[in-house]
């Protein structure tokens, strides 16, 4: 049966995030420092917008491109941030970030154009790249330059067939942030070589100590980008699976023939909910990255404490300890932790060849279960003396 499974799906590596997560299914007492997702519950006033919406009978299809009126909403609040302005019909709201990178893809790439990715990266985006049809082309980062590309390796990488590069600031893995110096030298290299940028920015709420640039605000770059976000990471609304693309309304326009025959549109009562988050949620998202910042000390101290050195994370919910330093590889060293102490982090290999001896953890759980997550890393780690 295998002849008539396409190609570009048995080739895809299967998620090394979920390859852990489901092992911790099957155990007692784990400790996950794996997934992306916040252990806050969605505001409350958030969820009874939902509710509200269905109990006054929004259980019909919306639009294809999504509610008008969460559209327009959405366009105000991104005004509002970066000053961006984004028309309704240059937006659509999708099903997660996930569906949204999807229709990208799908409505930009033909066979054979190429993709530049930096690494580490999320990952989704060498999977969707090739179920596209796309090539992907790494750009490694490196530690020592806090895992943002140089500006040198990504013009290295352009050939005649580069269609786009996929920028994630705030970073997932590394929670590293571009400077608005170094995205300004990407937006040249674009406009120079005619290419797209991909700015999956999902995490832009989540940063400490300094402000998220939007890529799309940059000048000259709004008709260049495709924006991608949603209510996941900012709101505690990962289960709701709601997401948006912005651009130029002919991106749109393809990128919403794709999702008119394969999803239809995103839930209502999501998209209610959404909308009650743009209008009230702000004091709720100010809350949680108090929190996460809390937590990302707490981690990174505890981690440079343990020998796993540490850069400092200045967005997203995660950091990337180097785990080298141990002598064995990224999977055997995380595989080892789950199995003998019940923490769950991720192998940096699963993110690239760039994230090989490193680890991700996420911070997005308890203060107090990091805790004991250091306190178990530390008694497994002195096995390797």
């Amino acid at each position: 049966m295998i002849d008539f499974i396409n190609p570009r799906v048995t080739g895809l590596k299967p998620s090394g995030i979920r390859k852990y997560f489901d092992i911790a299914l099957t155990m007692d007492d784990v400790i996950s420092l794996g997934l992306g997702e916040p252990d806050f519950t969605t505001p409350q006033p958030i969820v009874e917008a939902g509710i509200r919406a269905l109990k006054e009978g929004a259980t019909h299809y919306t639009a294809n491109l999504g509610l008008l009126e969460l559209r327009q909403e959405l366009g105000v609040h991104l005004d509002k941030l970066y000053k961006v302005n984004y028309a309704p019909d240059e937006i659509i709201i999708t099903v997660g970030v996930s569906e949204a990178l999807y229709l990208t893809c799908t409505a930009i790439l033909q066979p054979g154009d190429e993709v530049i990715i930096p690494t580490p990266a999320f990952v989704s985006y060498e999977p969707e790249v090739k179920l596209a049809g796309g090539v992907v082309v790494e750009v490694a980062t490196y530690e020592e330059n806090l895992f943002v590309p140089k500006i040198e390796d990504i013009a290295a990488a352009i050939t005649d067939k580069t269609k786009a590069i996929v920028l994630t600031y705030p970073n997932n893995p590394t929670g590293a942030v571009a400077s608005r110096e170094t995205l300004l030298q990407i937006a040249e290299l674009a406009q120079k070589h005619n290419f797209l940028v991909i700015a999956d920015e999902v995490y832009d709420r989540l940063v400490y100590g300094q402000e998220h640039v939007c890529f799309s605000a940059l000048p000259g770059m709004k008709e260049r980008t495709i924006l991608l976000g949603g209510w996941s990471k900012s709101y505690a609304m990962t289960g709701w699976r709601l997401g948006y693309a912005c651009s130029h309304r002919e991106i749109i326009s393809a990128m919403v023939r794709v999702h008119q025959f394969s999803v239809m549109c995103a839930p209502i009562m999501a998209q209610y909910a959404g909308l009650e988050a743009l209008r009230v949620g702000e004091p709720y998202v100010l809350e949680m990255v108090a929190e996460y910042d809390r937590r990302r000390k707490l981690i990174v101290d505890g981690f440079n404490t343990l020998n796993m050195p540490t850069f400092e994370p200045k967005g997203a919910f995660y950091c990337f300890p180097r785990i080298s330093g141990f002598g064995v590889s990224d999977e055997e060293f995380c595989m080892g932790l789950l199995k003998e102490e019940g923490v769950v982090i991720v192998p940096g290999d699963s993110f690239g060849d760039a994230g090989i001896g490193f680890a991700r953890a996420s911070y997005a759980t308890s203060y107090e279960q990091i805790e004991k997550a250091l306190e178990r890393i530390a008694r497994y780690i002195k096995k390797f003396g």
